[in-house]
């Protein structure tokens, strides 16, 4: 079903604040007229600028930019009427944000319930959800390995586009969400060499009785997985070992 013509810009288009660096390249856009001036100002690729109004177009349900032909420069784009209103409105959605995070900060000032509370906006599908660290980003061709740590001693490595990381601005020390699939979580009772995966070894606190055994992980304190294993034996209470490919993180700002 296509979207109605008298559609407007969804909310899920603005689940992150003023500083998302999609917003920043529609901003540069609507001044500079031009997606590879835009990608320019916002310091990232053409390509990675592109899949920034293509997410956005997709999460709003409606065209935000419009090629514009002829002209001085042989043509360029610009913002639709829904493009300059998603702007509009994330520039009232990061003042009132700011307002609710100073309200809320100082009687949190020792803990990231302000952060962890604007995650709980995010509803999906994906039953892993978890809050790190990002420690080093590396890139080579048109991939990018992103170091994240959820504890003291845990630290996986994501591997997503170079345009993605790009986007998300990605910076030591910066809070992240991390998401995966629980089918995407492998666990075993084994310590396994697998390349490119991240393991992580915890306590059994529930498991299912199916054939296909779904079990809860505790890997750190206060931190839980869930996933998989082929191995009907394994019971609560029982340290095993979770394996999960580097692809199946997703990165996510909180």
């Amino acid at each position: 079903m296509s979207p109605k013509k008298n559609a407007t810009p969804l909310p899920d288009a603005l689940g992150h604040a003023i500083t998302d660096k999609r917003l920043l390249i529609l901003r540069s856009l609507s001044q500079a007229g031009s997606i590879s001036q835009a990608a320019r100002q916002a310091g990232v690729s053409y390509k990675a600028a592109w899949q920034a109004i293509d997410t956005l177009s997709n999460l709003s349900g409606v065209a935000l930019v419009e090629k514009v032909v002829g002209g001085a420069g042989g043509g360029g784009a610009r913002l639709t009427p829904a493009g300059v209103q998603l702007l509009d409105a994330a520039q009232k959605l990061g003042t009132v944000r700011k307002q609710l995070l100073a309200e809320m900060a100082p009687a949190n000032a020792k803990n990231t319930l302000p952060q962890t509370s604007m995650a709980l906006a995010l509803r999906t599908s994906m039953r892993n959800q978890l809050i790190a660290k990002v420690m080093a980003v590396k890139t080579l061709g048109a991939l990018a390995w992103v170091k994240v740590q959820l504890s003291e001693d845990m630290v996986w490595v994501a591997k997503i586009t170079k345009e993605s990381a790009q986007l998300l601005d990605l910076v030591p020390g910066m809070q992240i969400m991390l998401l995966c699939k629980a089918t995407a979580v492998r666990i075993s009772r084994l310590q396994l060499e697998k390349p490119g995966a991240n393991r992580a070894q915890g306590k059994v606190t529930r498991h299912s009785r199916a054939k296909a055994t779904e079990i809860s992980l505790q890997i750190a304190p206060h931190i839980s997985l869930i996933g998989f294993a082929e191995d009907e034996q394994i019971k609560t209470g029982e340290t095993v070992y979770a394996y999960l490919e580097d692809s199946s993180l997703v990165l996510a700002l909180v």
